[in-house]
């Protein structure tokens, strides 16, 4: 079987512009290794006829970027037109959208063939991706192990190397979480960094769009094509185009980096915490200065989350009636009957109790109490984040507090859920870039990541260190066929 897909996406693109291998010849190697892997479960949708059919037609066409032909795949939440878009939900089971999300269409003005739809939490409401309704998708670093969710089927198709580049979405570490269990980068950019529109809404305020790839610079290649202001979002920014990759190779010496206390403390798995030493002895070893800090209101970023982001799904989720799309009940004895029925059936059990916490905090005084106070917590959060990069030009420290673990643990634990996430989501209270880069392995060999944390728009930075340190630790991070690791 050819391998080109194990290849760089620079070397696939001079086999591209030189015609020894065709779009096609990506295409049929990407739909072989997903029927190899096809228990991964990591696909809901697969876009097989049209993506045949487009490799075909780019035969005639000049490959005019580095992304011209490449496989990708798409998280089950963003709007792809004429493509299901189910958001892993009973609810969107046969939901075509008749639009394509923004992204989507920077993606096929680039000449990427979308390859399907990435499996997922239901409506991206969860951190292991079992609240699917289609199933969870499997580790492929053991398949007993979570991927982590949100966006945990785009990140084991890459981990697994079915497809070099992906997207996921990222309200409460989404992207970054579920990178560090399957041993890839992923990326979630400053809020407003990429339109979210066509991106299935879940907390408004805090939901972004990134890449997920296998290293960093086809992470920051991806980005490029990501970016930009769209009349169609409003919180999207107004920012002078950049070359995400533009410091990638650069020396890390005098590069000021601080760890927040609470980071590395004793939630944190002590396995973790000893690879997050390593990488602090390397990066002081190499001329980088690396101090600890406090920053106020982290450690109660978790319970802002909550009343944030379930406050804002009731509402978004509103939409979802029965009338205009999506799943309805037959034969319903009235408007409210359809209401009712219709969400009690369409919804999973993790999405109905977010919704009726978010309603009921969302009620009448409630709104007072627990939603505008919690906004002025985040925004505190945010400032206390600004000061830090007012000394320091990146902060650092684990993605997560455990080690990827098996798809039976904890599983009806709601609160388990949000502390998975407890060291990623205080990055989407600030709205600032987090990334999360592979730095090793556990004594039963899953994968550990370091999370880096950029002030707002300094993505390419954080691209230069994390650069720097896939560099200098040249790992592996090629799940092996056929093994079996048990912690």
């Amino acid at each position: 079987m050819s391998k080109y897909l194990d290849k760089s996406i620079v070397e696939i693109h001079q086999l591209l512009k030189k015609k020894e291998i065709y779009p096609i010849d990506l295409v049929e190697e990407a739909f072989n290794r997903i029927e190899k892997n096809k228990d991964l479960n990591c696909f809901i949708t697969l876009n097989k006829e049209k993506a045949l059919k487009e490799a075909k037609e780019l035969e005639n066409l000049e490959v005019d970027n580095l992304l011209f032909g490449i496989p990708i795949a798409i998280k089950d939440n963003i709007s792809t037109k004429g493509l299901k878009t189910t958001c892993a939900s009973k609810m969107l089971e046969n939901y075509e959208p008749i639009f394509d999300a923004t992204v989507v269409q920077k993606i096929k003005d680039k000449h990427m063939i979308i390859i399907g739809k990435t499996n997922m939490d239901e409506f991206a409401m969860g951190s292991t991706s079992r609240t699917s309704y289609f199933g969870a998708p499997k580790n492929p670093w053991n398949k007993k192990k979570i991927t982590g969710g949100s966006s945990g089927g785009s990140a084991a198709c890459i981990a697994s190397r079915m497809v070099p580049l992906a997207l996921g979405s990222d309200t409460g570490g989404s992207i970054r979480q579920p990178a560090s269990y399957t041993g890839i980068v992923g990326m979630k950019p400053t809020y407003g960094r990429i339109s979210r529109y066509g991106l299935v809404a879940f907390a408004s305020s805090l939901d972004q769009i990134g890449p997920m790839t296998r290293d960093v610079y086809e992470n920051a290649l991806l980005l490029n094509e990501l970016v930009g202001r769209d009349s169609n979002d409003l919180t999207s920014a107004w920012r002078e185009e950049e070359d995400f990759t533009r410091l990638i190779g650069k020396d890390i010496k005098k590069m000021k980096i601080a760890v927040p206390n609470y980071f590395i403390s004793d939630i944190v798995n002590l396995e973790i915490r000893e690879k997050i030493s390593d990488m602090i002895t390397l990066l002081k070893e190499n001329g980088a200065t690396v101090d600890f800090i406090d920053i106020d209101y982290i450690e109660n970023a978790v319970t802002l989350y909550q009343i944030i982001a379930m406050g804002e799904a009731s509402s978004n989720l509103a939409r979802f009636d029965g009338i205009k799309f999506g799943y309805s009940i037959p034969n319903p004895e009235s408007l409210e009957d359809l209401y009712r029925k219709t969400r009690a059936e369409g919804f999973g059990k993790e999405v109905k109790r977010r919704i009726m916490v978010g309603s009921y905090l969302l009620s009448g005084e409630n709104a007072v109490t627990y939603y505008n106070k919690a906004l002025q917590i985040r925004d505190d959060i945010r400032k206390s984040f600004q000061k830090a990069f007012e000394s320091y030009d990146l902060i650092i420290g684990p993605t997560t507090t455990t080690i990827a673990y098996n798809l039976d643990q904890d599983i009806d634990d709601p609160i388990k859920s949000f502390l998975d996430d407890v060291l990623v989501i205080p990055v989407n209270m600030a709205g600032l870039p987090g990334m999360n880069v592979p730095i090793g392995f556990s004594s039963y060999q899953m994968p550990i990541g370091l999370h880096i944390i950029g002030n707002s728009f300094e993505e390419a930075k954080m691209y230069q260190l994390a650069s720097w340190i896939e560099k200098k630790l040249n790992l592996d991070l090629i799940p092996k066929e056929g093994e079996s690791h048990e912690s």
